[in-house]
């Protein structure tokens, strides 16, 4: 062999015992991964995605996705003429919207079923209607304003999932949900995502966006943040030094630490396999959230 190969077989060697106590200390734990946005509409990224949620529970985690679908869902309203109208990054949500909106997802849901099932592991589809996932209440923009068919959890029924779980599936799920009197709503994902892990009580839950991670200021990129706790984070809220898309985003990170889950993720997703340059590496590749009484 020559020096040089030899140098590549070593330095595969390196990256597989750095990966080895992440695999040892989160070995059948719960991961959320919510997966939307640019990574999910380019197919080579989104080949990588589905290789890496694969990659851990074949290594012993215990992975969960919850999918968005958002920019196909426009895609099939612009089809039938109409225009995709957002408040507060909330998608008005009429009834004709409401039925494109579920078919996509179902669509996108089978896809990502496909996929995993192509490598090996055995997965399962399902949406917040199946076995009563999602309760949920019809949910205003922040100005009290009617945006239709939007939904707020109320309530998670895990049982389905850790079943599932249990059973050596890999679940993957796409964020509708019904109100008390069965009429249907589509669901913010990170929402979606972020209340599952709370119902878990999951190790980690990892979000797939199209932003490297948190910055202090955006227009700075030395401001980056690799990690904070859920009160710097709050601080930065309150401070008003964040601002636009990332207030919810950064408002279910704080919730879901405040609610047990050790540690959240803000992973730039179209970076190929950002989840385990993440999950496996000591120096990380976002921004990760943890609790206050923890040490980075």
């Amino acid at each position: 062999m020559k020096d040089n190969d030899l140098q590549k077989v070593l330095q595969k060697a390196e990256v597989m015992i750095e990966a080895l106590p992440y695999i040892q200390k989160f070995n059948r734990r719960i991961v959320v991964v919510k997966y939307g946005g640019s990574a999910m509409s380019n197919e080579e990224l989104q080949k990588n995605v589905i290789k890496d949620v694969t990659l851990l529970k074949l290594v012993g985690f215990k992975p969960i996705i919850v999918h968005g679908g958002g920019k196909e869902i426009s895609k099939w309203v612009g089809k039938v003429g109409k225009e995709s109208t957002f408040v507060n990054g909330l998608r008005v949500t009429d009834e004709e919207t409401m039925e494109i909106a579920e078919m996509v997802l179902s669509k996108v849901n089978k896809r990502l079923v496909t996929m995993v099932q192509e490598l090996g592991v055995k997965a399962v589809g399902i949406s917040g209607k199946d076995g009563g996932l999602f309760k949920v209440e019809k949910k205003y923009a922040s100005d009290g304003q009617d945006i239709g068919f939007v939904g707020e959890i109320t309530s998670v029924e895990p049982r389905i999932l850790t079943d599932l779980l249990e059973k050596d599936f890999l679940p993957i799920v796409a964020p509708i949900g019904l109100d008390d009197s069965f009429q249907t709503y589509n669901i913010n994902a990170d929402d979606a995502a972020c209340a599952v892990a709370k119902a878990l009580h999951a190790e980690k839950l990892a979000f797939l966006t199209d932003i490297e991670g948190l910055y202090r200021d955006i227009n700075d990129k030395s401001s980056f943040i690799s990690h904070i706790t859920a009160s710097e984070a709050e601080h930065l809220i309150e401070g008003g030094m964040i601002g636009g898309g990332m207030l919810p985003k950064l408002a279910n990170c704080t919730s879901a630490i405040r609610s047990g889950v050790n540690r959240v993720h803000i992973l730039d997703g179209r970076i190929a396999h950002s989840l385990l340059l993440e999950i496996f590496t000591n120096e990380g590749i976002g921004t990760m959230f943890r609790p206050d009484d923890e040490t980075a």
